[in-house]
């Protein structure tokens, strides 16, 4: 049975950071590919970053690349995302996403199998 579960998320002020944490288990971590999702009230989940294999591999979105940075540990079996220069637009409930097979889209909910329960991000201005 695959298990995410997310961690670091808190209240912050605009230009702050924080770095969240995904803990897996139950799958081949260090070929799986791992990703960040986020849901502001009132809007659909959208992509947020992804890392396939070691990490060298990665992608982001528009409105995140060059503020947050995505790695993973795959001794921990752990993915993180490093959250810089935080946003109040950044307020979201933060997911993380996992899926066994390298094939696929990265930035669609939809290609991910296994889901986080989700930690908050809170950013006042």
């Amino acid at each position: 049975q695959v298990r995410l579960v997310e961690s670091g998320g808190g209240l912050v002020q605009a230009g702050d950071s924080l770095r969240l944490s995904c803990a897996a288990s139950g799958l081949t971590f260090s070929t799986a590919p791992m990703a960040w999702f986020r849901q502001a009230p009132g809007k659909e989940r959208e992509f947020v970053a992804a890392t396939v294999w070691s990490g060298t591999n990665t992608l982001y979105a528009d409105s995140v690349k060059g503020r947050f940075i995505i790695s993973r540990d795959n001794a921990k079996d752990t993915v993180y995302l490093q959250m810089n220069s935080l946003k109040p637009e950044d307020t979201a409930l933060y997911y993380c996403a996992a899926r066994a097979r390298l094939s696929g889209a990265y930035r669609l909910e939809g290609e991910y199998d296994f889901w986080g329960q989700g930690t908050q991000v809170t950013v006042s201005s």
